[in-house]
């Protein structure tokens, strides 16, 4: 053996024998109970940051699994990650001069395509180079044709037993991505902004938004307010367009903020919307989905086309000429913003497609209370979950972007002729319009040849297939433009991966009726609501049966001051960089080593530099054992005897370092058992370190002089049972030991990867 571990001599060489071996790929055995993980989806085009290293806890459970005897699968997978993934090819075509409007959907929908298979596999290949022991052989990627059928079929199921329906609603609009997203998606900002004291003749309003003033249609005070009891039932002004509009009671007015009269705008806020609904009010919106303010009788010649926040500054010009701006105040609010972009969200009525999930939570909620499937670690995580949960409103499944499965729903234009429509016409023009003033210049065929995007009245007739329209029996059909939410995919990931048959789950796949349901879905906190609770629901609504028994929340990566990692900060830490520079074993262990469940994990340079140490030293034990095992001319396993406690020779301080043996074993067993991997780690590293090499070791190297067989064989026998315990936190160095001593073993040709877990006596 090498005086010290070379990591890059070995990786590629045991990752290769792994997966050659077909070691990661399980055998259906109905006489054994399987242990399952499913992967969270890392976007199939993107490197792998430090939060998809920590892929890590999963390895390590795989592999003690594996290890165990379970027939033991790790499904890996990549997503085509939607509007995320999108917005990258947009940066791309704007440092080319282009622009997603200049293309037809079908084109690029290709060209999105083509980027990212450059770089689909990516990350595939930067995992192995983690040593993360995945069955690549049931690799599944989002947008695969067999996995896109399956989600069809269950969004027909869904609609089928009414649980889908078109809906004009306030949406969460960001006008620079061009779609909408789910209130989970806005990420609200701390920013200093003005409210604005408005004059509205008989009261004064306070607004952070007066450009919206022009579609107000009351004036909102609290019921129990005394200060307008009296103006209750009269009308307000509107300034600078002078319509009245009624002033009416809500109990959800706060009397503490501005002057406790609120301007009801039920087209561009969400309290808004409820109380105009509530009160069967006008909705009137003046906000286009590019953000320009709208043509609109309503709305003065000078802001109509402005983007909001020019909008904004030119209507506080007009009624501080017009003597209606009262006063401002400085305030610091919570704004909401795409997570994506960060542009600030408009909140628009749009017709949109949702999907009823009071129903579908239901179950998922008993699930957890009757404890089907346990969340990990419970107090901190079990009420965030409920509180989601059981305050959850319908899902927006829409978006508007073209990188993604279109919702298969079909609409006649010669029965919807008031469709909006954006397409590229033989000019390579865009035109937009409405479908039936743009069919007396343009053929169908034209129309839908450069198709962009529709969008249909709420009332829209249509129908789930493309075959001639049920009514009329024109042939003038085109799909939804709208493409599914991403998360409306990988909320049935554990359930379209192993070959579920939505229409009749009995014919299922052989994978799907042993492997699920999945056995630990491992994750970060961040993705509880968007990704378990979805899956939770999914999986209960299509099987009765919940889709994991566990969900464990891991630890966050963060730098060595305890901060977030950013691009913006620089101190982003990359996961590759750090295994080129020390080794897998080393990051690996340094995510892992004394990290308490779901805390932070502070890495850095020298936490990794420290883990490689940690590694050469388990090197540097088994160099010496090697050494002197040929020393004393032991060439092969039978040379000395297998150690037994009633083995002659045996010394007291034998005794005691397999009594320790036997100890870390246990604790071993019952710490991975129980998630505490970091408790796992810190007890291992004491025993290899101090027990075994420092103390035990030290204390027979005069007994090795004397050719005595008996302390060899306990170091063979500690050494052996060692590797195993360390093998699915740090598996290549120990691979490489167990390759090079393979004539020291009973069973030569078996991997240390496919071994049996040791028992402790």
């Amino acid at each position: 053996m090498d005086k010290v571990f070379d990591q890059k001599k070995y990786e590629e060489k045991i990752y290769s024998m792994w997966e050659k071996s077909g070691v990661f790929s399980p055998k259906i055995n109905q006489k054994r109970k399987p242990f399952t993980v499913i992967l969270p989806l890392p976007n199939a085009n993107d490197p792998m940051h430090m939060g998809h290293a920590l892929f890590t806890v999963e390895d390590i459970m795989v592999r003690y699994h594996r290890m165990l005897g379970d027939p033991t699968l790790w499904l890996p997978g990549g997503d085509h990650a939607g509007i995320e993934t999108q917005y990258v090819f947009e940066k791309h075509l704007a440092s080319e001069g282009k622009s997603r409007f200049d293309f037809d959907r079908k084109t690029l929908y290709k060209m999105i395509w083509d980027f990212c298979d450059k770089n689909k596999d990516l990350n595939k290949n930067q995992m192995k180079l983690l040593g993360f022991s995945m069955d690549w052989s049931r690799y599944h990627y989002s947008l695969e044709p067999r996995i896109v059928a399956k989600v069809l079929k269950t969004f027909k199921k869904l609609h089928d037993d009414g649980l889908v329906y078109r809906g004009e609603r306030i949406v969460n609009y960001c006008t620079r991505c061009g779609t909408a997203f789910s209130d989970l998606e806005v990420v609200y900002k701390e920013q200093n902004s003005f409210l604005y004291y408005l004059d509205y003749g008989p009261v004064q309003i306070a607004t952070t938004r007066p450009e919206t003033i022009f579609a107000d249609v009351a004036v909102a005070v609290n019921p129990k307010d005394k200060r307008y009891n009296n103006l209750v039932g009269k009308k307000a002004t509107i300034p600078l367009i002078n319509f009245k509009i009624p002033i009416i009671t809500n109990e959800n007015i706060d009397i503490k903020f501005g002057t406790g009269a609120l301007k009801v705008t039920p087209a561009h806020d969400t309290l808004d919307y409820e109380i105009g609904v509530k009160n069967n009010l006008q909705i009137i919106s003046i906000i286009e989905q590019t953000g320009r303010i709208k043509s609109d009788p309503r709305v003065p010649d000078e802001i109509q086309g402005l983007y909001v926040n020019k909008a904004r500054q030119k209507t506080l010009e007009l009624l501080e000429q017009n003597g209606k701006l009262v006063k401002k105040e400085p305030l610091t609010h919570s704004v909401g913003v795409c997570y994506k972009c960060s542009n600030v969200i408009e909140p628009m009525i749009i017709p949109q497609w949702f999907v009823k999930t009071k129903p579908l939570a239901a179950p998922a909620i008993a699930a957890v209370k009757k404890g089907k499937t346990k969340i990990f670690p419970k107090k901190r995580f079990e009420k965030l979950y409920f509180d989601w949960m059981e305050n959850i409103i319908d899902w927006n499944i829409s978006r508007q972007v073209v990188w993604g499965p279109r919702i298969p729903v079909w609409y006649c234009f010669n029965c919807n002729s008031q469709i909006q429509i954006s397409f590229i016409n033989k000019n390579k023009e865009c035109v937009k319009g409405v479908y039936e003033t743009l069919s007396q210049r343009y053929s169908f065929d034209e129309i839908s040849g450069g198709l962009q995007s529709i969008l249909a009245p709420k009332n829209a007739s249509y129908q789930l297939d493309n075959k001639r329209c049920h009514k009329c029996g024109s042939d003038k059909l085109l799909q939804e433009t709208d493409t599914f939410d991403t998360w409306f995919l990988s909320g049935q990931w554990p359930l379209t991966t192993l070959g579920i048959d939505v229409d009749n789950i009995k014919k299922s796949s052989e994978d799907f009726k042993y492997f699920y349901p999945t056995s630990v879905l491992d994750t970060l906190w961040d993705i509880l609501f968007f990704w378990v609770g979805r899956m939770m629901m999914f999986g209960l609504y299509l099987t009765n049966e919940v889709p994991f028994r566990v969900v464990h929340i891991h630890a966050r990566v963060v730098d060595q001051f305890g901060k977030k990692m950013s691009k913006s900060k620089g101190n982003v830490v990359d996961p590759i960089v750090m295994v080129d520079k020390y080794g897998a074993d080393a990051l690996r262990w340094a995510l892992v080593a004394g990290v308490g469940p779901a805390s932070d994990i502070a890495i850095s340079d020298d936490k990794v530099k420290g883990a490689r140490n940690f590694a050469n030293k388990i090197w540097n034990i088994s160099r010496f054992i090697d050494m002197k095992l040929k020393d004393a001319a032991v060439e092969d396993y039978k040379s000395i005897p297998e150690f037994s406690d009633k083995m002659k020779g045996v010394s007291p301080n034998d005794k005691k370092i397999v009594e320790k043996l036997n100890k870390i074993i246990n604790l071993t067993s019952k710490y991975l058992e129980s998630y505490k991997f970091g408790l796992a780690s810190e007890k291992l590293y004491a025993f290899v370190w101090h027990d075994f090499a420092d103390k035990y070791l030290e204390s027979v190297k005069k007994r090795l002089e004397t050719n005595d067989l008996v302390p060899l064989s306990v170091l063979r026998h500690v050494l052996f049972n060692t590797l195993k315990l360390l093998h699915p936190f740090i598996p290549f160095v120990t691979e490489s030991i167990w390759q090079e001593l393979k004539s020291q073993r009973k069973s030569p040709d078996i991997m240390l990867v496919a071994s049996s877990w040791p028992s402790g006596k």
